[in-house]
C-alpha cells in the first residue's frame, strides 16, 4: 500500500502558498477578510468531502460554519429536520472566518443552488479580532455568496453565547451579534439571534443544553432548531407544520 502522506504534504504545501498569495492580495485589511486554510491534513480532508457533497446531488440548504456546525451532523435532529430538505453541512472544526472565505474561494459554492444558507461563524475570531473586524469578515462571506449564490437567501445567526455569565467574553459576544444584526437587509440576508435559548433565567448557560459551555449537546440542537424552525420555514417557502 502506498503511503498517503506525500500527497497530504502537497496539498498542505498547495494551501499554504494559496494563503499567502492572498495575504499579498488583502494585505490592507485584517485577518479576517484574507482567505486562509488550516494547516491540517485532516483540514483539507474535510473541506475535499464538502467538495464531493458538491457532486452528490442538489443541496437545497446548506450550512457554513466552525465545529458548532459541523456537530449538527452527529445527531438525529439533523437527519429529522434537515437530511428531507437536500441539506448540506459544510462546517469544519476549528474554522475561523479566513477559513471560512477560503473554503469557499477553492470551491464549496460552485456548481450547486441553495435557497438558503445558513451561517453562523466567528466564535474562533473572539480571542485575537476586534469586533469590528469580525464583522467585516463575516460580510466578506455575505459577499461572497452574493456573488456566487445570487439567488440564495442568507440567514445569518448571531454568535452564541458562551462561557460563564460573568466573564468578559460575552460582553464581547453582544458586540459583535450588535454589528451582524446590521448587516441584515430583511430581504436575502435575514439576521437572527436565538442565544437565549440556551440560557438559564440568570445567564448561566444551561448544562442540560451547552455541558461544555461552548458546544450544544443533542437536547441543545434540539433546541437550536425549534428556534430556528419558524425563520427556515418562511425563507424556504415552506408550508406551515413540522418536517
Amino acid at each position: 500500500m502506498l503511503s498517503r502522506t506525500p500527497s497530504r504534504r502537497i496539498s498542505r504545501t498547495v494551501a499554504a502558498a494559496m494563503t499567502l498569495l492572498a495575504i499579498a492580495a488583502c494585505s490592507h485589511g485584517p485577518s479576517t477578510v484574507v482567505p486562509a486554510a488550516q494547516d491540517e491534513s485532516w483540514w483539507l480532508e474535510r473541506h475535499r468531502a464538502n467538495l464531493d457533497r458538491v457532486k452528490e446531488g442538489p443541496v437545497e440548504l446548506l450550512f457554513l460554519g466552525d465545529s458548532i456546525t459541523q456537530r449538527w451532523s452527529e445527531n438525529a435532529i439533523w437527519r429529522r429536520y434537515y437530511s428531507p430538505r437536500h441539506a448540506a453541512n459544510f462546517g469544519i472544526d476549528g474554522d475561523r472566518i479566513q477559513n471560512v472565505l477560503w473554503r469557499i474561494k477553492d470551491g464549496e459554492l460552485n456548481a450547486i443552488t441553495p435557497k438558503l444558507v445558513v451561517l453562523l461563524i466567528g466564535t474562533n475570531n473572539l480571542d485575537n479580532a476586534s469586533t469590528e473586524e469580525i464583522a467585516e469578515g463575516v460580510n466578506a462571506i455575505l459577499v461572497e455568496i452574493r456573488q456566487r449564490l445570487p439567488k440564495a437567501h442568507v440567514l445569518l445567526l448571531g454568535l452564541f453565547p458562551r462561557g460563564r455569565a460573568t466573564e468578559t467574553i460575552r460582553e464581547k459576544i453582544r458586540a459583535v451579534n450588535d454589528r451582524l444584526a446590521r448587516l441584515g437587509d430583511g430581504k436575502r440576508v435575514r439576521y437572527l439571534d436565538i442565544g437565549e435559548v440556551f440560557l438559564e433565567p440568570n445567564g448561566e448557560l444551561a448544562p442540560e443544553l451547552m455541558p461544555d459551555l461552548l458546544h450544544p449537546n443533542v437536547d441543545g440542537y434540539k433546541r437550536w432548531a425549534e428556534a430556528m424552525e419558524p425563520s427556515l420555514r418562511e425563507m424556504l417557502g415552506e408550508a406551515r407544520g413540522k418536517p
